[in-house]
């Protein structure tokens, strides 16, 4: 389905629970429609690509979907919430992967999940240990033969599975 310029197109199907419902999205800014109309779901273990040009709108459906940004019109829900009302234990159970993020390129990629880890110290508990090891974190992601490559020498696809090791990640990993 296209609407808006977001091609929706689900790449794998699965029958199973839809996990992700968006009906008649509409996002305004003045007079100006960004969206309009957009409208499609994704069940478990599918995979579902926003493709289009340039201010199509693909940004905007994601932040909407996150519960960044407050949409204008329509329904949604991911997980069975409506992100506009998400909380902290909603959030906990969705993940995003970044594009790109230029901030670390000079960090080493071990170096980089034990930083980010101590940001998390704080927030351990019994139930929920934090950070998680760094190694286990690496193993997690089989990212552990390139723990001391800089970040900026990883390939694409290196970066994004860093992305899914980020201690700020690790509870969507299971142990």
């Amino acid at each position: 389905m296209v609407r808006c310029g977001v091609d929706t197109r689900v790449v794998m199907r699965m029958p199973e629970d839809v996990i992700l419902d968006v009906r008649d999205l509409r996002m305004r800014y003045g007079r100006n429609d960004v969206l309009s109309g957009v409208t499609f779901s994704a069940r478990r273990g599918e995979v579902v690509a926003l493709l289009g040009p340039n201010g199509a709108g693909k940004t905007t459906t994601i932040e909407i979907l996150e519960g960044f940004r407050m949409r204008s019109a329509g329904q949604v829900s991911v997980l069975g919430t409506d992100p506009a009302q998400g909380g902290e234990a909603w959030r906990a159970r969705i993940g995003v992967v970044l594009q790109s993020w230029r901030d670390h390129a000079k960090w080493r990629v071990r170096e980089l999940i034990v930083h980010l880890g101590r940001y998390y110290a704080p927030y351990s508990t019994a139930g929920v240990p934090r950070p998680w090891d760094p190694d286990e974190l690496l193993a997690a992601v089989g990212l552990t033969e390139l723990a001391g490559r800089k970040v900026r020498r990883l390939s694409g696809g290196q970066r994004r599975r860093l992305d899914v090791g980020r201690p700020d990640h690790r509870r969507r990993l299971r142990r």
